[in-house]
């Protein structure tokens, strides 16, 4: 059986997590085959990132919001696949560009074969999820080129950097709308769209995708500087030993004292992996971590709100519940 994310497991209904649960054993399978491929060494390329397996948080939230309407038509659990194949698509493409080894436990398909391959074989599955959608309908397909076109300017956005003048804050989060929260907030909308639910949905789901997709991301800012491998699976500071822009961080340049702007500095100025216990205890002990924890309940309060206008149910108590669990994830 396909465990679901840990987001679901303050949901009280049991009859719609057991639903959610038997529909995502089809979406495997689906998503398996749509990564597989007749030559032997695309097929292993393809398919690699996908039998790592994952959270596979947007399918589940896609069949989360199709509960709004008729949940089992056929389309629904190809809009899953298509979801998460997007997704891994972004990842081949996101580890070479942060040169990240890893990726859910397995080299990333860089370090295998190589730069080349790895863009490639991410265009190649960005390719099978147009080919998928294609057959979903018009309005599908049109959401899904417009989130396309909106995560890659997330990427481009994120490599050149913020404007002159330019909030740095801000600019890193319309990025993280972009590469994130744009393809959760597809992935409820599809669902809800191809159930036939009410129209009248689409905006707070909309709304809902994009918040709690920033809430993601900036969850996974406080944990690489407070949570320990045993929590989170990863090592603290990877990020900031990298110069990798996070949210306590542009909080923390805001600050005008003079043991914040010394902190700020040597973070700034980067570091050796000697001196990162040391950077890590001056964070966590500095106001900004709760500034930032603070920030990204706000996010996580935003999202809740957006789905207030959503009928009263399960599906929006499995919403709320989703999201408390993403603002406070340790890993």
């Amino acid at each position: 059986m396909i465990k679901l994310p840990s987001q679901l497991r303050l949901v009280s209904d049991k009859k719609l997590l057991a639903s959610i649960e038997a529909r995502m054993e089809l979406v495997e399978k689906k998503l398996l085959e749509a990564t597989r491929h007749t030559d032997s060494m695309i097929d292993s390329m393809a398919s690699h990132l996908a039998r790592a397996g994952g959270k596979r948080l947007r399918p589940v939230l896609l069949l989360l919001t199709s509960e709004l309407g008729d949940p089992t038509q056929e389309d629904i659990l190809d809009a899953a696949v298509v979801m998460e194949i997007t997704h891994l698509a972004t990842l081949y493409h996101d580890d070479v560009m942060d040169q990240a080894s890893k990726r859910r436990g397995v080299d990333s398909a860089h370090i295998v074969w190589g730069n080349n391959v790895a863009i490639l074989t991410g265009d190649l599955l960005f390719a099978r999820a147009s080919n998928i959608v294609s057959g979903l309908g018009e309005e599908a397909l049109t959401l899904q080129a417009k989130v396309f076109e909106q995560l890659v300017l997330g990427q481009l956005h994120e490599t050149i950097g913020p404007k002159d003048g330019q909030d740095p804050l801000e600019h890193y989060l319309e990025v993280l709308r972009d590469k994130t929260g744009s393809l959760i907030a597809l992935s409820a909308r599809l669902g809800a769209l191809l159930s036939g639910a009410d129209k009248a949905y689409q905006q707070p789901l909309q709304l809902f995708g994009e918040r709690i997709g920033v809430a993601f991301q900036l969850v996974d800012d406080l944990i690489d500087i407070e949570s320990t491998k045993e929590q989170s699976g990863k090592v603290a500071g990877t990020d900031l030993l990298a110069g990798v822009p996070t949210l306590p961080v542009l909080l923390l340049a805001k600050y005008e004292d003079s043991e914040s702007k010394a902190l700020y500095q040597k973070i700034s100025a980067g570091f050796d992996e000697a001196e990162l216990g040391n950077v890590l205890a001056e964070l966590r002990a500095h106001p900004v971590m709760a500034q930032a924890r603070a920030e990204t309940v706000r996010w996580g309060d935003w999202a809740i709100e957006a789905v207030s206008e959503l009928p009263s149910g399960s599906v929006r108590d499995a919403l709320i519940a989703f999201a408390n669990a993403v603002v406070d994830r340790k890993g």
